[in-house]
């Protein structure tokens, strides 16, 4: 399958999203806020806020003045505007690494499970920095997918058993930044003060197999992606060896975890 290196990622229908990744980010996304322990009545800015996970959880938790999120997929947006019913929230189409945004127009800016997939994370960071002002906090958080992102782990474990091309596809092996020692180096590369980073666990229980297959033939983001373009044949295989695998209960659940990196800075 060496033809499939190289495959470009597709973040295209949020409803897809959702159940694949969306409803994980959303437990990371509540520990996340309650850790930045940011103030009422602040301006957030959301980059690459996806279907709205991580500004749901602002308006929910923090009584923000406002959220703006930005995001390069008109399908996502189109998602998120459909889920978000709160006059803070506004969701603009933009690209990370040129903010549609002015200079210290914000005092949070926050990124989820994005940061690895800008061409430039360093751009976006000076990006995300140029718009918070000054004492202002910027954030993100990213999956472990060398460890303990576990239902994404044992997707790219079983891929690889089968088909060897797959290592490259692997996001551990595309995304060598999502560990806290690299990302705490773009953060000071960026002149951030107070850089802090932690683990953020959160229980991914699925209610069978189909609940953890399924999401995958979504094509959305890298692995979904990987899997759809398997022949049938492959793609059964694929099912197989997961079904044969994964650590499913009695009662046919399948109880495993998933850990983001989160990390935090503040503007001089």
């Amino acid at each position: 399958m060496a033809e499939q290196q190289g495959l470009p990622d597709v973040w295209a229908a949020g409803d897809a999203y959702e159940p694949y990744i969306g409803r994980w980010s959303r437990l990371v996304a509540r520990d996340f806020v309650a850790w930045l322990a940011i103030p009422p009545r602040q301006r957030w800015l959301d980059v690459g806020c996806g279907t709205g996970a991580l500004t749901q959880t602002v308006l929910a938790s923090v009584e923000p003045a406002a959220v703006i999120g930005v995001d390069p997929s008109e399908g996502f947006l189109a998602t998120a505007r459909k889920r978000v019913d709160d006059t803070r929230a506004s969701f603009h189409f933009g690209d990370a690494q040129k903010l549609p945004a002015d200079d210290a127009s914000a005092d949070v800016a926050v990124s989820g499970l994005v940061l690895n997939f800008i061409p430039d994370p360093a751009k976006a960071i000076s990006e995300m920095r140029r718009v918070v002002r000054s004492g202002g906090t910027i954030a993100v958080y990213v999956w472990d997918y060398a460890g303990e992102m576990q239902l994404i782990r044992r997707f790219w474990d079983a891929a690889v058993a089968l088909d060897p091309a797959a290592r490259d596809l692997d996001e551990a092996r595309r995304f060598p930044i999502c560990e806290p020692q690299r990302l705490a180096d773009l953060f000071r590369g960026a002149e951030l003060d107070s850089v802090e980073s932690r683990a953020i666990d959160v229980p991914t229980v699925f209610r069978n197999f189909d609940d953890y297959w399924s999401p995958f033939l979504g094509g959305q983001g890298p692995a979904p992606t990987y899997c759809a373009a398997l022949s049938e044949d492959r793609r059964v295989q694929l099912r197989e060896r997961l079904r044969a695998t994964l650590p499913v209960a009695p009662d046919g659940t399948i109880d495993l975890s998933a850990r983001a990196f989160a990390l935090r800075g503040m503007r001089p």
